[in-house]
């Protein structure tokens, strides 16, 4: 199977912070992030399989912090692992104030992408090549989260929290 850099892939994209993406307290809404955070590992997913894509998890989501009217944010995103057909790729997002100049690191996630064919069923997707640090860290740890990902499925724990709800409802 083909190898790729995951230069291949890297995307960076920049968001306006406006009014109608804040919440009562002047700060971007987490399903706003959510959302940008969702199409820029679809774009890089597709970026690294040259097919299309769906979200098959999204494994952590970190607010660490805010951003509010007026600030740029910054989001990078890069495959950091693969499997058969899945990509897990990495997004960190930075809000930037423009008068004072300061960055922040606002949100990190990483999400599972699964390629699929023009049919919908998956499809084969290169190996990825980590090209830092980081890159190379996270790619060392992406075992013990897919064996997490596949506990929680297989112990069906998602099913049986929606149950639990059900009843007490």
């Amino acid at each position: 199977m083909e190898k790729l850099s995951a230069n291949v892939s890297r995307t960076f994209q920049n968001r306006l912070v406006l009014p109608p993406d804040t919440n009562h307290l002047g700060t971007i809404f987490g399903g706003t992030v959510l959302s940008y955070i969702d199409e820029i590992a679809a774009i890089v997913a597709m970026k690294h399989s040259r097919r299309a894509v769906v979200t098959a998890s999204i494994d952590s989501v970190n607010f660490l912090s805010s951003a509010v009217v007026g600030d740029i944010l910054t989001l990078e995103a890069v495959v950091i692992s693969t499997g058969r057909t899945s990509m897990e790729v990495f997004v960190k997002v930075e809000s930037e104030n423009l008068k004072t100049s300061r960055k922040t690191l606002t949100t990190t996630s990483i999400l599972t992408m699964v390629a699929k064919d023009d049919t919908g069923a998956p499809v084969p997707v290169a190996k990825v090549i980590p090209e830092n640090d980081e890159e190379r860290e996270m790619f060392k740890t992406a075992e013990m989260r897919r064996q997490r990902r596949l506990e929680m499925r297989e112990s069906n724990q998602v099913g049986g929290m929606l149950n639990e709800y059900r009843s007490k409802g």
